[in-house]
């Protein structure tokens, strides 16, 4: 079987080359490096080895994929003739992506894939910041830095931040999750004799001129509990503490059950802050919610039910399941395909596992009245109970007022309930064959209403008299001039 062998070359020069990697390079004549851009080759070549590099590769693609894929498959190729050893910097398993690709590739075409030795570039990486990986550490790599992935109560080594590109993607990234004052260190080298450490604001990264292949950034733990705000655990630490033994009396005593209205109130804040387009109350009251979630599911894992991640487990399984079209091969090619989709799906998963007795049953018992009417009212529509025109319904409304104003001639307080519940319920199918949802339609009113009234308000301070001094007479003309104004 053919082979390949793949030793490091360390993170330095000569001096730091283990012994026996040192002898493998002595010994084969057929000797191939990704790279000579390393302290160690020039000293190599000048006692007479020779490198087969493939410097010239990195020209000939945008992304490193491309390189790291052509590399992989000329050293596959070379080795089908012969074996050959393969020299990369630092030590093989540690970020040489290469590597990785023919440890994959190489068994899977015949070919043996053996890893030598090498010194790592973080055991100088270590010892030039002075840190102890055990306290947490991460490796990440410049050129696929992903926000999400770093974690700020953990020392953070990025590697081949080699140019002021990859400086100010890495700068723009950190500084979602840091501050842009953070002091992080650049290390050039380390452990060689061209080693440079340098201590710099993290907002100056991509600033510096002295940036190459041999540079990496160490980023030190965030210690402040107020620049941690920003992270999702941040907010799980303190609901739990809110909970826990010394934690708020009030927080303590809540239930799932008890915090029932403070969901549905904070909710109609939210949908009252988007009304308005104010981002920072949407912002305030977005946390609001979060809030209830959070202590719903804190509620939960104290009482041994759930847990946030269960909450999200599903969240996430549920949105790949029911976007097929984004995460499978269904084809979507309208929002209207896609909601269709999404309810054949959501009836499949129900099916046999929430056996109703009505249709009806289907709507969410939590919903407020007006909203649970149009939800019923659709659903009856899908089995095909329902007018074909708004006009049709229309005539039930006035049916309707018709019934109820008799009903008021009366006295009788339960008839009359009765009758003006026919009302609202007739006008809410109106609004729905209209295309109007009819809880924006009231929220409009509602607000139409506040401006009108707030107007009313301002004339009666502006004359310095009391309420009680205006007859609903002048209270209609100011009204009326708020319409006016209004139009």
């Amino acid at each position: 079987m053919s082979e390949i062998l793949i030793i490091g070359l360390g993170a330095g020069g000569l001096d730091q080359l283990p012994l026996g990697v040192y002898k493998k390079l002595k010994e084969t004549d057929r000797l191939f490096a990704r790279t000579k851009e390393h302290p160690v080759v020039a000293e190599l070549e000048a006692e007479g080895i020779v490198f087969q590099a493939f410097d010239d590769i990195y020209e000939k693609h945008d992304t490193f994929e491309a390189v790291y894929a052509q590399i992989t498959e000329k050293l596959l190729g070379e080795a089908r003739k012969e074996g050959l050893v393969y020299a990369v910097p630092g030590h093989p398993l540690v970020a040489e992506q290469t590597v990785q690709m023919l440890l994959q590739s190489g068994p899977q075409q015949g070919i043996q894939i053996t890893t030598g030795g090498g010194q790592s570039f973080l055991d100088s990486l270590f010892s030039a910041v002075q840190i102890d990986p055990v306290e947490g550490f991460q490796l990440l790599d410049a050129t696929m830095l992903r926000r999400d992935e770093i974690q700020i109560s953990h020392h953070v080594i990025i590697a081949q931040v080699y140019d002021s590109f990859v400086a100010s993607d890495v700068k723009l990234t950190l500084m979602e999750k840091y501050p842009d004052d953070h002091e992080v260190t650049m290390v050039t080298a380390a452990g060689g004799s061209r080693e440079k450490i340098k201590k710099i604001p993290l907002f100056e990264l991509d600033r510096e001129a002295a940036l190459d292949n041999l540079t990496s950034l160490y980023v030190p733990p965030i210690t402040s509990r107020e620049e941690t705000f920003k992270e999702f655990s941040s907010l799980r630490e303190i609901i739990a503490e809110l909970r826990g033994p010394n934690g708020c009396p009030w927080d303590k005593k809540q239930t799932n059950r008890s915090l029932k209205k403070y969901l549905i109130e904070e909710a109609y804040e939210l949908l009252d802050a988007i009304d308005r387009d104010d981002i920072d109350d949407m912002i305030e009251e977005l946390g609001d919610v979060l809030l209830q979630v959070m202590l719903h599911a804190q509620i939960g894992e104290d009482d041994g039910m759930f847990s946030i991640e269960d909450v999200i487990e599903s969240i996430c399984k549920k949105m790949i399941r029911r976007h097929p079209h984004v995460f499978g091969n269904v084809h979507a090619e309208t929002a209207e395909d896609v909601v269709a989709n999404w309810d054949d799906i959501k009836a499949a998963e129900k099916n046999g596992r929430d056996e109703a007795s009505s249709l009806l049953d289907k709507t969410e018992k939590g919903f407020p009245a007006l909203l649970r009417a149009y939800k019923y009212q659709k659903l009856a529509a899908k089995a095909g109970f329902d007018w074909e025109f708004a006009e049709d319904a229309l005539k039930k409304v006035k049916e309707e007022l018709q019934e109820f104003e008799e009903e008021l001639a009366k006295e009788n307080k339960d008839a009359q309930l009765d009758e003006m519940g026919d009302v609202l319920f007739a006008v809410v199918n109106a609004a729905r064959l209209a295309g109007i949802h009819p809880e924006e339609a009231l929220q409009y009113a509602n607000e139409k209403f506040y401006r009108r009234f707030s107007y009313v308000e301002s004339k009666v301070k502006e004359s310095g008299r009391p309420y009680d001094d205006f007859t609903l007479e002048q209270f209609d003309r100011f009204w009326n001039e708020a319409k006016k104004q209004g139009r």
